[in-house]
């Protein structure tokens, strides 16, 4: 469910029809809807915390700052009780900046470096996720020489195919991510010699947009089976991080309902007196978000009708990194039964694979009129770039009847004051 809807037949974000916006801060711009947002968050915690905390310790939701890191996204969800998992310092910064607390911080990735491990240990983050020995080593070097305790979980790749598109897969075992399943024995043991390490958790995380829970089960249940290996061998592992991944509806794809998602967690892990923690950031956001186009254009081949935008590539990177389905809509809503035809929906950029959609049946539609691609919030605005000297894209919030926006539109001014030429030029 979203807020998204036509009214009178003009699409609105809640109370605002999406013209407005258009016509007061321009286009591109990606529109949130804070009642999507607010309701996602609550939905995906309370069906953890009713079906999890009953049996056990309190769920801890770090959501993936990586979807959408925007300040006001973050405070929401910090206001919704919401920890956070990070990728970079500049990551975890963001958080804290958005008032979530470093105790509910974890700090994942496969290329920390000392910089930012000192921040983080200085910041004093709940843990890391580490994801290779020499990440490992790293960690106690800098730990040791500030005098500190690194408390870290060892995300362990249970080589599971999430049954998800080949770029967006993590948990097999030729990707980059985490440490082989069958060394995960020697690598506890080596982290339980390091002075200055507290290994007490162990992290997975599969893949992203995965629309069915057996890959979740399936590597649910071969980790859980670690942990009592470990455990059995002495090693106290007290928390396990499930990682995110779970899909929203782009197209016609039926993702498992948080509530079933939460029941087939509490049946796997229901014995166990661990503290678990999850990562979401998709499914809290996806859905919660749009980026709204003008055509620029209509063209007219011997093959083929394009539709070209203003919005490009670098604004919307998903369709050209991996062949992402966005929806794609007329803001002033189509006729009933208005005749639609096969267009290619491209942007601006001075690159072949500047496309969002090919052959897309689409209503007519005209130079100057407006377009929203749905299911946009999350890994768009926080993906985008200025490549072709291209500005920045808006990001708006709207809240009912009102709206503001949470970053303004970049001037080209702004992009090329951030060049320096040398004296010597």
């Amino acid at each position: 469910m979203d807020h998204f809807e036509y009214r009178a037949g003009r699409l609105h974000a809640e109370d605002v029809p999406l013209e407005r916006i258009a016509a007061e801060v321009g286009t591109p711009v990606y529109v949130y809807s804070r009642a999507t947002l607010t309701r996602h968050a609550r939905v995906f915690r309370d069906a953890l915390a009713g079906r999890i905390a009953p049996h056990g310790r309190a769920p801890l939701i770090c959501y993936a700052v990586k979807a959408n890191g925007n300040q006001a996204v973050l405070r929401i969800l910090a206001a919704e009780g919401y920890g956070a998992d990070v990728v970079s310092a500049g990551e975890m910064k963001r958080a804290l900046a958005a008032g979530i607390p470093a105790e509910k911080i974890v700090f994942s990735g496969v290329a920390k470096t000392d910089g930012e491990i000192r921040a983080a240990l200085e910041a004093g983050i709940l843990q890391f996720n580490v994801e290779s020995d020499a990440e490992l080593d790293a960690i106690d070097r800098v730990a040791g020489a500030m005098g500190q305790i690194a408390k870290v979980s060892l995300r362990i790749n249970p080589d599971i195919d999430a049954g998800t598109h080949a770029k967006i897969t993590t948990g097999k075992a030729d990707n980059k991510f985490g440490i082989a399943w069958d060394r995960a024995p020697d690598v506890y043991a080596h982290a339980s010699r390091l002075a200055h390490i507290e290994a007490t958790g162990i992290d997975l995380h599969i893949g992203s947009q995965l629309s069915k829970l057996e890959p979740f089960e399936a590597a649910f249940t071969r980790t859980v089976g670690l942990v009592r290996s470990l455990r059995a061998a002495g090693h106290p592992i007290r928390h396990l991080d499930l990682g995110g991944g779970l899909g929203i509806p782009y197209d016609d794809e039926t993702p498992p309902a948080p509530e079933a998602y939460a029941d087939m967690v509490a049946r796997v892990t229901g014995d166990l007196d661990l503290q678990l923690i999850f990562e979401p950031g998709r499914v809290i956001v996806g859905n919660a978000g749009l980026m709204m186009s003008r055509v620029v254009y209509v063209k007219d081949t011997a093959t083929r009708r394009f539709l070209i935008l203003d919005a490009g590539m670098n604004d919307l990177m998903r369709p050209a990194l991996y062949d992402a389905y966005h929806e794609v809509v007329a803001v002033s809503e189509p006729a009933a039964g208005a005749p639609r035809t096969p267009v290619e929906i491209v942007g601006p950029v001075c690159e072949s694979t500047d496309v969002f959609a090919r052959d897309r049946l689409m209503p007519p539609l005209d130079a100057g009129d407006l377009v929203a691609f749905r299911s946009a919030g999350a890994y768009g605005a926080t993906m985008s770039n200025t490549y072709n000297a291209r500005e920045l894209v808006p990001e708006v919030l709207v809240d009912g009847d009102r709206y503001a926006v949470i970053r303004p539109r970049q001037s080209i001014e702004d992009l090329i004051a951030m060049d320096r030429v040398p004296d010597w030029l």
